[in-house]
């Protein structure tokens, strides 16, 4: 005999751990993106969370820095649905994205088969995964995730090991060379928390809680933004800084609508787009000031809400 007890392993509904997916298992995944990252065999470094493409929010966006590529992550706590197929195809098309990992507790058959056909099918350079998510306890024992890889590309294990850069589109390779152009022009923005990516969208920390300064590059105009962490403290965020936006608008010069920016704040732009290579350095030289400026603004903001 022994006086060790033993219990059983029990599965729960990801909803006991997370009612919500986007106020709660979304904001948990980009504060743990490391516990995604171990199962996958990728190093993940946060990008953004509810990322607009068109009407839609991709729910992570995250940057591999081992190759400066994008990946992008969508979850669900419901089994797969034809629906979220098709809005990870049109994430994947806005956001430039070169590696996909759908998440949920269960996926249906035509849903695997469509990750085994574009891995099969798509370049070289695209990776699909879909991930089972789980939550276990024993007893009355804290939850535990549990992330189960169920499809990856062919040879996954070895590729990882011999591909040190895969192939990058054009619109992903001027990305890049327009973020390091913007740190070589302005090496002080380094003390901004600048880190060039062969992304659109780039974030830079700012004092005030869950909130960050937003950097991008479109077709058609470049611009900078504040804009929430997360959706984890919508409410907390919306409620910190509203009441400073008539001020900011009055110091940085730009007009704020609340209609027509939902999530982004205070946006600013210049005309000139990230296809207007011979206009980089104007571009560079607005984005260096107006990341000054913000900053300041927000900086100060932050200190007088303090006291």
């Amino acid at each position: 005999m022994t006086d060790i007890q033993f219990a059983r392993l029990k599965d729960l509904p990801l909803r006991e751990a997370w009612p919500h997916e986007a106020h709660q298992f979304t904001p948990w995944l980009a504060e743990n993106i490391d516990h995604l990252s171990d199962a996958i065999e990728i190093p993940l470094e946060l990008t953004g969370t509810e990322v607009a493409v068109e009407t839609f929010s991709a729910d992570i966006l995250a940057r591999n820095p081992m190759d400066d590529s994008v990946v992008l992550i969508e979850n669900q706590l419901e089994q797969t649905d034809h629906t979220h197929l098709g809005q990870i195809m049109t994430y994947l098309a806005g956001l430039e994205a070169q590696t996909v990992v759908w998440i949920a507790p269960s996926f249906r058959e035509p849903h695997l088969s469509a990750i085994r056909w574009l891995n099969e099918h798509t370049a070289d350079g695209f990776s699909f995964f879909a991930v089972k998510a789980r939550v276990v306890r024993i007893g009355n024992s804290p939850y535990a995730p549990i992330f189960e890889v169920v499809e990856k590309p062919d040879d996954w294990a070895r590729s990882v090991q011999r591909r040190t850069q895969p192939g990058r589109s054009a619109l992903s390779q001027k990305r890049a060379d327009f973020w390091h152009g913007l740190l070589q022009a302005h090496p002080e923005l380094v003390d901004y928390g600048l880190k060039p990516g062969a992304v659109a969208n780039i974030t830079l920390p700012t004092p005030l809680p869950n909130v960050v300064l937003g950097l991008y590059v479109a077709a058609r105009t470049c611009g900078i933004y504040f804009r929430r962490s997360s959706n984890k403290a919508a409410a907390e965020v919306d409620a910190l800084l509203q009441p400073g936006l008539a001020g900011l608008s009055g110091r940085l010069g730009v007009d704020f609508n609340s209609e027509a920016e939902p999530d982004w704040y205070l946006t600013d732009t210049i005309a000139h787009p990230i296809n207007d290579q011979d206009n980089w350095p104007t571009i560079w030289n607005w984005m260096a000031e107006r990341i000054k400026a913000y900053s300041a603004a927000i900086t100060d903001y932050a200190a007088g809400h303090s006291e």
